[in-house]
């Protein structure tokens, strides 16, 4: 069974990358969203940071797939992924400077907190969104899996993809 998968996935390997990009990056947003809609975690300006590339992941991985119909622009297929993987990796040390953070390795930013917009028109109003906003800081774990914070989690997650993502560009076709 898994050798017929891995047979697949080797026929095209240029094909199955982006196909395997985009769902990942798909399956990467639904995790973060859905941490954020249903768990309630806010994400602080480094964790919105470490979405873009996912973000993009979707688009490079479609117009891969796009451009994988015509063989002439294949090769317009492999720059999308190039670029791809070094969002991904990018998106990766992003995480791996917060996780550092986090462990109090370094220091985090400075100006690194998030929260709704404050209603500043009266003195009430400021006062009720001074009690209701939700400061989220970079340099702090909002919750850890196995040990790890998000921001470490995306950093094995990210450079999953741009492994991913660089077998597609590396393995040949068989035919």
């Amino acid at each position: 069974m898994l050798g017929r998968i891995f047979a697949l996935l080797l026929k095209d390997p240029l094909k199955s990358s982006a196909v395997l990009v985009t769902l990942g990056s798909v399956t990467a947003l639904a995790m973060a969203w859905g941490f954020e809609l249903i768990g309630g975690f806010k994400p602080c300006p480094l964790c919105l940071i470490q979405r873009n590339p996912y973000y993009a992941g979707v688009v490079l991985g479609l117009l891969a797939l796009f451009f994988l119909r015509t063989e002439k622009l294949r090769w317009v297929s492999i720059v999308l992924l190039i670029g791809a993987t070094c969002g991904f990796l990018y998106g990766g040390g992003v995480g791996f400077y917060q996780a550092g953070a986090e462990w109090e390795f370094w220091l985090g930013p400075n100006d690194c907190s998030a929260g709704g917009s404050m209603e500043l028109g009266t003195a009430a109003n400021m006062l009720q969104s001074l009690a209701t906003t939700k400061v989220v800081s970079c340099s702090v774990a909002q919750f850890r899996i196995f040990g790890l914070s998000f921001a470490g989690l995306n950093v094995f997650y990210a450079t999953g993809m741009a492994f991913v993502a660089v077998c597609g560009l590396v393995l040949r076709r068989q035919k």
